[in-house]
């Protein structure tokens, strides 16, 4: 059985994660969507509540799990049993940033192996930095996170 972790903060998880997601579903017998345990007062969902936004709109993908984690990311890939991280590309700087941390997960853990998957064209621009700004200045979220995480938005917002 071949098992990959997606690690992220997924505050909150957008459009673009949810194609990785299911592309690397596609790939590996078992995926982990593993939320990284980011202090709360640096994210604008905690730990639970990115958990659970992430489930909903995961819960008919064959294989996939969430958990959350902290710590290095080989560490957790290590426990988990996972022979890949999956990461996500979106532009050139992505690139240079995953790049960067791939060889350095490969110097601590040498048999965990990274894989990128280039996003889709629709998700180039998509970032959850941005799309928790558009929600907090009450802009047009369609197209840009699954229906849950745009009420969760609101909700959060006021608006």
């Amino acid at each position: 059985m071949t098992t990959a972790i997606y690690p992220g903060r997924f505050d909150p998880v957008t459009l673009g994660h949810l194609d990785i997601i299911r592309r690397a579903s596609q790939l590996f017998d078992r995926l982990v969507v593993s939320v990284f345990e980011a202090p709360e007062a640096s994210t604008l969902f905690n730990n639970q509540e990115r958990q659970d936004l992430i489930k909903e709109v995961t819960k008919d993908l064959k294989g996939v799990e969430v958990a959350s984690f902290s710590g290095l990311v080989v560490d957790y890939a290590k426990a988990t049993g996972a022979q890949t991280i999956v990461r996500g590309l979106r532009m050139n700087t992505d690139f240079e940033y995953e790049f960067e941390m791939a060889l350095m997960n490969r110097k601590l853990s040498p048999d965990i192996d990274v894989v990128c998957l280039m996003t889709s064209l629709e998700y180039l621009y998509v970032r959850a930095s941005l799309l928790k700004e558009v929600a907090r200045l009450g802009g047009e979220l369609s197209g840009l996170a699954p229906s849950n995480v745009i009420a969760a938005l609101k909700q959060r917002y006021g608006n």
